[in-house]
């Protein structure tokens, strides 16, 4: 019986070529889309996952609000774990990294550094914890002894052949030499750590050792015993504030109390997330490596899930129009014998075969086109080919969409009544139109959803590509590593100063995009309450620091070598100000200072106030900030003239080359660094477009098909028109009306639910646009236009159809 079911609806797909292509086609766009989206989902949601024990594994991070600054950090202070090692018996290991960014690393009596991006220093019970395994070293002792390193295999192939690594000595930045204890196996690309190449040993470090309760720059893990709860020992983390962080406080806030910091409107409250967690529901800052959102997880999946269901509504409503036809058959099947239950058996047939095609076409397409959806997601997903539970959930989902797809029209055409339907009756059924006519509705709404939220998410990404930050950021370069020049580096930033094409110049680690960041607890002369305290940053510039990135001083002056004074003086940002209850023209003059827990603190005086610039991510509020003159730095801003950049640049590589040979010359424009903050936001936005064009693509391939069906079964009633003297003009519209008028009511729908969802993710940025009335009536535009260009084609061309022809046929 089934194969006589799957004979027969072979037999009548081949018959009608063109209702077979519809269908097909859409639904293969359909399921190729959402093939794309969940193969991007399933890795989005499989982060972190392979760890033996991933369950007890656990990042703790702290909420911190003191000096009038609030942080969500995920860093924490050096002694941190250590304590709890010591107080909680629910922990059986801690682990600690501390980033260290890029290092130069050199071969020992090798001419020339290779610079690595990611490196970390790290405890060696890291390998204990994640279970990771080295390929050449004894995991008991690599990163136990003091300047060793453990290289992954592509950062040692760099250097040795990886088997004789082990034991090899290296140059870290040209000054430090460390052992090569191992060698580990790249990281997979859903890891927290994907993106880290070398680690150096914690011990040996100052900063892990210094015991400073007051620094958090240490990501820390911590696995609990299997019997933990976790709830227990977030509990217990409330305890170390009191125990720990206050009586180190008091060191330098004498009287100090915990009842004191918290009345300030303070706190300090630690939390866990696990680590099968961070990529998806972290949102702290900085982190290890770039995270996703489970927001664009939910996102993509609401997009895959709209993606099926205009597919399959294109499907019911091809089949239920195209039912007028096969009216005449299903009364003679009747008459026949065939009952209900026979006649739904074979029509569900046709549309799981013609499912399963589909799914073969789009498995196809998704193959094909796996490599721009990698680009644009920033992916290396592939279709996994060799696994068997792949092919039987596709051959199921293919099956389920079949038969959901198919039971509506199958049904539909089931009740048509023998009698009626062979006197030629059978088309009159209000109700099919009335469902189709929804079905229109809500495949049109869903596509003006897409088009309205694409719009908004490449505003949002426009408006803070556009946005006044406050500082320029245009034709700067920035040239890592320049501390490899050793003492020449002030001869190098001369040299580049004096060409051409350069502007200025200077030196620094801090800039406004990702960089360098520390925090300091300053407090004004006098007044050295904890209360009173004003938590910045604290950035260490040279004299050209503000005249090359163009800051706007709002009060006072900048650094000068005439003032021999300067290097106890100190330029705060607008925000700063606020903190302290002063005017910015009554800041200048103020002396602050962070030089806690000394009997007479190093005073710095307030020279200037910049205007408020944004130096870190738009969707947090400007903090405060300071910056006083340092000759730690590691790089050069280069603001560089219009014109031949890349000839500017190679004449600078140059300088760099004379002056520290056999040193790598890193670089990178200061503008690229900051769209790649955004980078989430625009690879959003770019998916966003692909996945809308393709909805809208398919309600038009439902819409193209309705409009021919509606003009062949109207075609008498368009050859008495004519005959009466209708234009092709009126005939037209007569045919698209009704359709646009669906369109409309589309538009009533989709646009107040569009506007609501778009803000809800617009609340993820405090400098935002707001969404107006123009962003609407483009999306209206559009989906009127696409609506009045796919109706066109079949109307004219019903329009212009010989009248003769259509009144004498039968």
């Amino acid at each position: 019986m089934i194969q006589n079911y799957i004979k027969i609806a072979w037999r009548n797909l081949k018959a009608q070529p063109f209702f077979t292509f519809l269908n097909t086609f859409g639904l293969a766009i359909g399921m190729a889309g959402g093939i794309l989206i969940c193969l991007f989902i399933y890795d989005e949601l499989n982060y972190d996952n392979d760890y033996a024990d991933a369950n007890r594994i656990y990042r703790v991070n702290a909420d911190i609000k003191f000096g009038g600054e609030a942080s969500r950090n995920t860093e924490v202070s050096a002694p941190m774990a250590e304590a709890m090692e010591t107080d909680f018996a629910q922990v059986e290991l801690t682990t600690r990294f501390r980033n260290r960014g890029s290092v130069l690393i050199k071969k020992q009596g090798a001419p020339q550094s290779i610079k690595e991006e990611q490196v970390a220093n790290a405890d060696a019970s890291m390998f204990k914890m994640f279970g990771f395994e080295l390929l050449y070293g004894d995991v008991n002792t690599a990163l136990t002894e003091q300047n060793s390193i453990v290289l992954t295999r592509s950062a040692a192939e760099k250097h040795f052949k990886i088997e004789n690594a082990v034991g090899q000595t290296v140059m870290i930045d040209n000054t430090t030499p460390f052992l090569v204890t191992g060698v580990i196996e790249d990281f997979p690309k859903n890891t927290f750590i994907r993106n880290h190449n070398a680690f150096l040993s914690m011990t040996g470090f100052d900063q892990a050792e210094d015991g400073n309760w007051g620094s958090n720059n240490f990501y820390t893990f911590v696995k609990l015993i299997p019997s933990a709860k976790i709830e227990e020992f977030q509990a217990g983390l409330e305890t170390i504030f009191a125990k720990y962080i206050i009586p180190y406080a008091q060191s330098f806030l004498p009287g100090i109390t915990e009842e004191q910091f918290l009345a300030a409107g303070n706190y300090f409250n630690f939390s866990t997330i696990n680590v099968s967690d961070i990529h998806l529901y972290s949102d702290r800052f900085p982190e290890l490596s770039i995270n996703g959102s489970i927001q664009n997880v939910y996102i993509l999946s609401f997009i895959a899930l709209f993606l099926i269901i205009l597919a399959s509504v294109n499907f019911m409503n091809l089949s239920t129009a195209h039912s007028l036809k096969r009216a005449k058959e299903v009364g003679i099947r009747k008459t026949l014998g065939s009952g209900k239950f026979d006649l739904i058996s074979q029509f569900l047939s046709e549309s799981v075969l013609i499912a399963l095609i589909s799914l073969l076409f789009a498995t196809v397409i998704a193959t094909i086109t796996m490599p721009l959806f990698n680009q644009l997601s920033g992916k290396e997903l592939s279709i996994p080919f060799t696994n068997p539970m792949f092919w039987l959930l596709l051959v199921l989902s293919g099956i389920m969409l079949g038969i959901l797809s198919g039971l509506y029209p199958a049904f539909f055409m089931s009740r048509f009544i023998p009698v009626k339907v062979l006197k030629g009756n059978g088309s009159s059924d209000s109700k099919g139109g009335g469902i189709r006519s929804a079905l229109v509705v809500f495949q049109f709404s869903i596509s003006i959803f897409l088009i309205v939220s694409t719009l908004v998410v490449f505003q949002q990404i426009q408006f803070i590509q556009n946005k006044e930050l406050g500082y320029t950021k245009d034709r700067i370069l920035i040239i890592q590593n320049v501390d490899a020049a050793g003492n020449q580096v002030e001869t190098f930033k001369q040299e580049v100063r004096q060409l051409a094409q350069v502007e200025s110049n200077t030196l620094s680690s801090y800039f406004p995009t990702p960089s360098s960041r520390s925090d300091n607890s300053f407090f004004k002369e006098g007044n050295m309450q904890q209360d009173n305290a004003i938590q910045m940053q604290r950035w260490r510039v040279d004299y050209d620091y503000l005249s090359t990135f163009n800051l706007e001083l709002v009060a006072g002056r900048d650094f000068d070598k005439k003032f021999g004074a300067d290097s106890l003086s100190i330029i705060i940002n607008e925000a700063a100000v606020a903190i302290m209850q002063l005017s910015p023209e009554e800041a200048i003059g103020k002396r602050v200072t962070d030089d806690l827990g000394t009997e007479n603190p190093v005073m710095e005086t307030i020279i200037g106030v910049v205007k408020d610039f944004h130096f870190e991510s738009l969707r947090e509020n400007i903090s405060a900030l300071s910056f006083t003159i340092g000759n730690r730095s590691n790089a050069m801003a280069v603001k560089i003239k219009a014109g031949d950049y890349s000839k500017t640049i190679k004449s600078i590589e140059e300088k760099w080359s004379s002056i520290a040979p056999g040193q790598p010359f890193n670089h990178y424009f200061l503008d690229d660094a900051f769209n790649k903050t955004f980078e989430a936001e625009q690879r959003l936005g770019r998916i966003f477009s692909v996945f809308t064009i393709l909805s809208i693509l398919i309600a038009c391939l439902g819409l193209f098909g309705l409009a021919a069906f509606s003009a062949e079964k109207r075609r008498k009633e368009i050859g008495i028109r004519k005959v009466l003297g209708a234009s092709i003009a009126q005939i037209t519209y007569e045919l698209s009306i009704d359709f646009l008028k669906l369109v409309i009511i589309s538009v009533l729908i989709s646009v107040p639910l569009a506007w609501h969802t778009m803000n809800i993710w617009l609340e993820d940025f405090t400098y935002r646009i707001e969404i107006g009335i123009e962003t609407f009536a483009l999306a209206i535009f559009l989906a009127i236009l696409i609506s009045i260009l796919t109706l066109g084609f079949q109307s004219v061309k019903a329009a212009i159809a010989n009248p003769i022809k259509s009144l004498r046929s039968e």
